[in-house]
This record gives C-alpha cells, sequence and structure tokens, in this order.
C-alpha cells in the first residue's frame, strides 16, 4: 500500500493504492481544495485520518520546479518539503516529482481509451516522446527513450518565451507585454487564466463584441469554462474567435516542444482544457500550427499526437513512481 496525491492550484488529489497484476488499484481517493488547506501535510493528514492505512511509501506530483525534495507552488501559498512530510506524516519516505513529470509516468497506467487520437503519425513510431497540459498553469515534460524504455523528466518551459507566430500573435503580445509589464510567458496564453487573456485582448482591440448577457455569466463563472463553453456552441463569435487562438497557439507550442525533444514517439496534450474543447482540437487549425516548423514539417507531420482524457494521469503517475521505488512497478515502454 502506497500514498499518492496530485498536487495543484486548485485541487489536491490524494489516493492510496496498492498494485493488483501489475496495474495500480486505487483503494481510496478523495479531491480536496487547495486553498482550504494552509499547507499539503494539513491536506494529507486530514486525508490519512479518515482512511487510516499502514504506508511506508508515498509520492506526491506537484505544480511547480522540485528541487532536492523541496518546491515553492507558484499558484499556491506552499512551500512543500518531503523531510517535513515525512516527519508529520510518519511515512518512512516521502517522494516529490513535477506534476507533469508525474504525468508522463501516468502515462504507463493508461488504456487506450484514455486517449483521443489527433494525429496517428506513423505506424510504430519510435522515440523521445512530450507531454504538454494546460490547466491552471501550463506544464511540460519529456520522456527519455533509450532503445527498451521510457524515461520521463520534469521541465518548465511553461514559463519561456511566448513565441508569436503570425501578425494577430504578435499584436497579441504587445497587448500582454504591456498588460504584464514585461515578459509574456507561454502560460500567459496557455492556461485557464491564458484563455481569458485572449478573449480580453480581443475584445480590447476591437476583434468582436461582447454582449451584456456574456459580461455578467464572466463575472459570476470561471471565464475559461464559460469561454470555451460559448466558444464550442457558436453562441458567443468573441469566444469562437478566443477558443481558435488558444488552439492555434497550443498547436504551436505542441510543435515546439516535438522539436525541442525530437519527440518522434509522440506528444502526449493532457490538462484539464483540452478534454473540454477536444471538437475543436481535432479540427485542422491544431495540427496546421504544429506541423508549421518550415523545413522540418515533414517530421512534425509523421509524429502521433493524443490528448490524454483520463483526468487522473498526473495522481496514478504519482503512484506509479511510489511503487517503482518499492520495486513493484513496471518499466514504461
Amino acid at each position: 500500500m502506497i500514498l499518492a496525491g496530485d498536487i495543484g492550484g486548485t485541487s489536491a488529489r490524494l489516493a492510496y493504492f496498492e498494485q493488483r497484476d501489475g496495474r495500480l488499484r486505487s483503494v481510496v481517493e478523495e479531491v480536496k481544495h487547495s486553498r482550504d488547506f494552509p499547507s499539503l501535510q494539513a491536506a494529507a493528514l486530514a486525508f490519512k485520518g479518515k482512511n487510516q492505512y499502514e504506508v511506508t511509501t508515498a509520492c506526491f506530483g506537484v505544480a511547480g520546479p522540485v528541487n532536492e525534495g523541496r518546491v515553492e507552488a507558484p499558484n499556491l501559498p506552499w512551500i512543500i518539503d518531503a523531510k517535513v512530510l515525512e516527519r508529520e506524516l510518519g511515512v518512512g519516505k516521502v517522494y516529490l516529482i513535477n506534476d507533469l513529470e508525474a504525468n508522463a509516468h501516468g502515462l504507463a497506467e493508461l488504456r487506450e481509451d484514455d486517449f483521443a487520437v489527433l494525429a496517428p503519425g506513423v505506424a510504430g513510431a519510435v522515440g523521445n516522446a512530450a507531454v504538454i497540459s494546460a490547466g491552471t498553469g501550463l506544464g511540460e515534460a519529456g520522456l527519455y527513450w533509450d532503445g527498451a524504455t521510457y524515461h520521463p523528466f520534469a521541465a518548465e518551459g511553461g514559463h519561456s518565451d511566448f513565441a508569436p507566430a503570425n501578425d494577430l500573435q504578435a499584436e497579441l503580445w504587445n497587448y500582454l507585454h504591456h498588460k504584464f509589464g514585461g515578459h509574456v510567458s507561454w502560460e500567459r496564453v496557455l492556461s485557464g487564466p491564458g484563455q481569458y487573456n485572449l478573449y480580453e485582448f480581443l475584445r480590447d482591440t476591437g476583434k468582436g463584441k461582447e454582449e451584456q448577457w456574456l459580461a455578467e455569466e464572466l463575472k459570476t463563472g470561471d471565464p475559461s469554462a464559460v469561454i470555451s463553453k460559448y466558444g464550442l456552441s457558436g453562441k458567443s463569435s468573441l469566444c469562437v474567435q478566443a477558443v481558435d487562438l488558444f488552439v492555434e497557439i497550443y498547436g504551436a507550442a505542441a510543435g515546439n516542444l516535438a522539436l525541442k525533444y525530437l519527440a518522434t514517439g509522440g506528444v502526449y496534450i493532457g490538462g484539464g482544457i483540452a478534454p473540454k474543447i477536444l471538437p475543436k482540437l481535432k479540427e485542422p487549425r491544431f495540427f496546421q500550427a504544429f506541423c508549421d516548423k518550415g523545413r522540418l514539417r515533414t517530421l512534425l507531420e509523421k509524429i502521433p499526437v493524443r490528448v490524454v482524457l483520463n483526468d487522473k494521469t498526473a495522481l496514478l503517475g504519482a503512484g506509479h513512481v511510489a511503487m517503482m521505488h518499492v520495486g513493484k512497478a513496471r518499466a514504461i515502454g
């Protein structure tokens, strides 16, 4: 029995897992609102208090850069330290990994129906792979292929410089550069808050008109969810433009990541937004932007691209890593 967690800026998923027939089996799971707790140890202790199992090993996938067992969460007022967790949870060994690294490990626990295919790529594609996930923030990770198995590793490319691909995106960069007073990262355009940034840009620069009913709904609801909803339904032309721009930028960022990691084995689109806008991702706009890399277009056209539909992938990945450390998890291959 191991303890695992997927810790994001919005939600903290916690679970006890055991391994059965070569796969992780969930014993009990719970989703908590991260900001309801002053720390990860407080959230984990609340979970353990309700579900008392003896564990010796735990792993948590955390949004943010992990350095020597410690991470300052960028989207939470938490400083997370593995040694503190070991002491306060009474667990022999606690491992902290980046949440996208957890997503990459979690791919080993998924089945074919956990994916939606955007591009099949060439049959039997092998080589490095990559994961890019837009949600509360933008995460990226790689999987190094050694010829037999995959080795996931963390990255923080979501905070690197946003690169405009056309005149409209250059205008967007300029708008955000002034709005934020400097650096414009990919996360500013590819995330839940980023989707609203795109909407505001289109509205404020006169690219579309915001109806009063929409303005009211944006005030009371989750802006990203509202924009996605009406962008898919077509009820708001401004939301349609925002979602189309988001999809185009998402495709470009995914293609960039494929080139950086030479991800001939596949690119996986994770995070909470992709499954919600899947019909838009399946339109030509995404893959056209993915492949629009000049002389290396033919390389990109051969890469399999799939959307991860299982929202527990990072949690499964944290569990997979914990099981690896107790010698019971199979390699990713």
